[in-house]
């Protein structure tokens, strides 16, 4: 690290092209996995990264670059870079006096992940292996991985922003795969939070394989869904993917700034059912998806997004802001300094409503319970999206019965908003990796179980 007077210099050096607003992201970062099959260790990675980001802005016009070279030298260069860039000379030889960003730390960490002994992460592992192996006789595979990094960030700016933040993120993935007259399913569970090694006093690893492989299981033994139009009870934690993919990235500065989003130049109109609310908010304590600055060193806060079925906000980063002639929300991200920020969901999920979940299967004559949500595919500009459901059942007179597999959700995700009828009481989060221009990075989704009233469900007649 170098002195506040340094990287004053090198900020100055980029406005002395001409440009509006410069930056300097700095990383630090640790990262590690190890890969375990079938119960045996078979592969473990180390390693550190450093670099900076540089970034200008002209209007709006952004330029950015990144090295890993952070010599006041190599920093200096970079700089010279962008300044040739926005080319238009101009004097900017002033001190910038840098203001510490202060915050109650939201993410406490008790033990970090290089401090920790490798034995007693693969012994994790290994309760979570024997978990998902011994739940069934059909249970053919098992994958585990364990995955940890340690980043320290360091965010300077010509407005005088300097932040630090350090993340640590700890995560256990199980993959399993069931085996049946020929037939394969699969089923996953993947808890991580931003904490250290003590994640693992709040999670049961044994129980958490169990969840994989009860997943895989069931839907191996299931029969196809069948298709058409009907009710969905979508369940909450993981089901939550679907608010995530099919609205939350259409409520991104990133999309709403082009006007590329379905709910572009919508604040103030109501979208949803007045049952439904939606926050993202990254200062949930060690979440997933918690930071207590962005990657741009505004502080984070809670966005209510939508409030009673009324948009009430974007998720805003500063460019995005700029554009739209409003204030940064904190909902700057990025993977690493490889990539220039933009606006990204942190911990975004529906606030929970009246009933109890039991109520709302009791309601539903005929429709189909979504479990748990895979994979999926969505257009942010028309909000279509199809998502794979990996674990589902139908409800007949009002109550859930067979299990049911090969079914994919077909909708617009404004439209969803519209539909949900019914909100539970039972909010749960889940954790995901989330992949969009500023790379992947993690995610929260959640919600409690919802009903639509109507939604295409593709399987087979």
């Amino acid at each position: 690290m170098h002195s506040d007077e340094a990287y004053s210099a090198v900020i100055n050096k980029i406005l002395s092209g001409g440009a509006d607003f410069a930056e300097i992201f700095l990383e630090e970062r640790y990262t590690g996995s190890i890969n375990m099959v079938q119960g045996e260790v078979e592969g473990s990675v180390s390693g550190k990264l450093f670099g900076a980001g540089l970034r200008a802005f002209k209007g709006t016009r952004s330029i950015y670059a990144y090295t890993n070279e952070l010599s006041l030298d190599g920093l200096t260069k970079v700089a010279e870079r962008l300044r040739a860039v926005i080319s238009q000379d101009r004097v900017a030889d002033s001190v910038i006096d840098f203001r510490n960003e202060e915050f109650v730390d939201v993410c406490p960490v008790l033990f970090s992940p290089n401090n920790v002994p490798k034995k007693e992460k693969v012994r994790v592992m290994q309760l979570a292996h024997e978990g998902a192996s011994t739940f069934a006789s059909t249970i053919s595979q098992v994958v585990v991985n364990f995955v940890e990094y340690d980043q320290n960030v360091w965010i300077y700016n010509s407005e005088g922003v300097k932040a630090h933040d350090r993340r640590v993120r700890t995560r256990l993935a199980i993959s399993a795969v069931a085996t049946k007259d020929g037939q394969m399913e699969s089923g996953f569970y993947g808890p991580g939070a931003a904490m250290g090694f003590e994640f693992f006093n709040m999670v049961d690893p044994r129980a958490a394989g169990e969840r994989a492989a009860r997943i895989a299981d069931r839907m191996v033994r299931a029969e196809f869904v069948p298709a058409g139009r009907m009710p969905v009870i979508i369940s909450n934690e993981f089901g939550g993917v679907i608010f995530h993919e099919a609205c939350g990235h259409a409520l991104e500065a990133t999309g709403v700034a082009k006007g590329a989003s379905v709910f572009a130049g919508k604040l103030g109109q109501k979208i949803a059912n007045e049952c439904v609310s939606a926050v993202d908010d990254p200062t949930i304590p060690n979440a997933w998806g918690s930071a207590n600055v962005d990657d741009e060193g505004t502080p984070t806060r809670r966005n209510l997004l939508i409030d009673k079925g009324v948009l009430k906000s974007y998720m805003i980063d500063r460019l995005g802001g700029i554009k739209m002639k409003m204030k940064p929300t904190g909902s700057a991200r990025r993977q690493d300094y490889t990539f220039a920020p933009t606006s990204r969901m942190s911990n975004t999920f529906l606030l929970p409503g009246e009933y109890y979940p039991e109520e709302i299967i009791a309601a539903t004559d005929y429709g189909l319970y979504a479990k748990s949500l895979g994979g999926g595919s969505v257009m942010p500009s028309t909000g279509e999206f199809n998502f794979a459901v990996k674990e589902g059942y139908m409800i007949e007179k009002g109550r859930i019965t067979r299990a049911v597999r090969g079914a994919t959700l077909i909708g617009k995700g404004n439209e969803v908003l519209t539909k949900i009828d019914m909100v539970g009481n039972d909010l749960e989060r889940g954790q995901g990796m989330c992949g969009s221009i500023s790379g992947s990075i993690p995610a929260d989704v959640g919600q409690p179980t919802v009903r639509v009233s109507e939604l295409i469900v593709g399987g087979r007649n």
